[in-house]
């Protein structure tokens, strides 16, 4: 209840999650994709004048994370 009204400040950090998760058995999207989820987290801080991304150096794309998996897995 404390965060109804609240107001962001500087010094406070969002996680923000957009997903999609497809289920096994739906016909409504390509077979390939089925029983997938994909995520992406974005760490926001609060500042005076906006937000920082903390996470925008990260990898995103499929070729971006593949490459940077070879590399810490390696």
């Amino acid at each position: 209840e404390e965060y109804v009204e609240g107001a962001l400040e500087p010094g406070m950090v969002l996680t923000v999650e957009p997903g999609l998760y497809f289920q096994p058995d739906d016909l409504t999207v390509p077979e390939e994709w089925r029983g997938i989820g994909v995520r992406i987290e974005d760490d926001l801080l609060v500042t005076a004048d906006g937000h920082e991304n903390l996470s925008a150096g990260l990898p995103r794309s499929a070729d971006e994370v593949e490459a940077w998996m070879a590399r810490v897995a390696g």
